[in-house]
């Protein structure tokens, strides 16, 4: 069979061998914002998948935007010092495309990391000042984030730029802004969590005005493709809404996006997020649809049939791994044996490929 996952494709100037790609997924495993060894196996081994782009987890661009204490950020030498080593050894092992997404937690950071409670810090924890783009907290009981200024603002704008320069002397291939999960950029776009009165809030083109400031100026920065992972919706009535998803794609194309993966949620605490495969990818097909922008998919998709599904009927140009890819860091060598296509190996590995290994064919179907 011909399989469309495995074909070829561009992100602006960027091509990509095939149209698997990994999620940035946060290891809340950094010491003051810089890359650990942790990172070295963990991205490492992500690079020896057969996927054609690795995105780096979310990446604080200032202290405070991190969301526990443990999360990477870029704002410092040694931050860029640590990031760079990693870079420099996922390309001394394998040819995939390298990104990092860019973020600031907002009222979500100052937090414990998942396994130690996912609560807020509390005094004598390491608890920081979060910020946000109204004086509400997150859920009852948690801390009041500062409503930001236009003095504040302007010092996030810069934090996103400072941050894209460093990825660039990096060297990383593409810089993703995360602007979905309830995170500050999507704070502001979210009537749930923007209640202000000036020209930055009530309105949906007051509303996305903070975050398109912040694109137009890392765009400005930064030379390589440039995207954005947005909210498709907040899964909450009176929240952010897929007609919104569309606009807000709609001004990021127009300012130079070269793609958008389309999630959503993580807005407030209490919504009601309908669970199951490919969840999301609706949210994506519109979005592409609608705008025309590359467009990626992301959701809880395992299944190399449905992930061929979805991008050869033209519901995303690519797919976007997660947990699968955690679960089963060979995933994309095993979807070309579920799907019948072919995949190179690391010259390491390649005699464990089914032209070498026969039982391989069996093993590797995961579908």
């Amino acid at each position: 069979m011909s399989s469309k996952l495995f074909t070829p494709f561009s992100i602006g100037k960027l091509e990509l061998a095939n149209r698997i790609t990994i999620a940035p997924m946060c290891q809340y495993s950094a010491v003051d914002g810089s890359m650990t060894d942790w990172h070295m196996q963990h991205l490492g081994n992500l690079a020896l998948s057969g996927a054609s782009l690795l995105i780096a987890e979310a990446t604080g661009v200032a202290p405070e935007g991190r969301i526990t204490p443990n999360c990477t950020g870029l704002y410092s030498d040694e931050n860029e010092a640590t990031m760079g080593r990693v870079v420099k050894f996922v390309r001394s092992i394998s040819p995939i495309r390298i990104g990092v997404q860019l973020a600031h937690a907002g009222r979500k950071a100052s937090t414990q990391r998942p396994w130690e409670g996912r609560s807020f810090l509390k005094n004598g924890e390491g608890a920081w000042q979060t910020v946000a783009p109204s004086a509400i907290p997150l859920a009852a009981g948690w801390p009041t984030p500062q409503a930001l200024n236009r003095e504040g603002m302007e010092a996030v704008k810069q934090a996103f730029v400072a941050a894209a320069r460093r990825a660039a002397r990096i060297g990383f291939d593409l810089v993703e802004l995360h602007s979905t999960h309830g995170y500050l950029l999507s704070e502001f776009l979210s009537p749930l969590a923007n209640k202000r009165e000036d020209q930055y809030g009530g309105s949906l083109e007051n509303r996305m005005r903070f975050p398109l400031e912040v694109f137009r100026a890392v765009r400005a920065a930064w030379e390589k493709p440039l995207g954005a992972k947005i909210s498709g919706t907040d899964f909450a009535a009176g929240g952010w809404t897929p007609d919104e998803a569309v606009a807000y794609a709609r001004e990021l194309k127009t300012l130079g996006c070269d793609y958008v993966t389309v999630s959503g949620g993580g807005v407030v605490l209490d919504a009601k997020v309908p669970v199951g495969p490919g969840y999301q990818v609706p949210f994506a097909e519109k979005v592409k649809r609608e705008t025309g922008i590359t467009t990626g998919a992301i959701g809880l998709i395992s299944d190399p049939h449905q992930a061929e599904e979805i991008v050869a009927s033209g519901k995303a140009d690519y797919v976007s791994l997660a947990r699968a890819m955690l679960f089963n860091p060979r995933w994309p060598q095993h979807a070309a044996i579920a799907l019948g296509a072919e995949l190179k190996y690391p010259p390491q590995y390649e005699r464990s490929a089914p032209k070498a290994w026969p039982p391989a064919a069996t093993l590797g179907k995961i579908a």
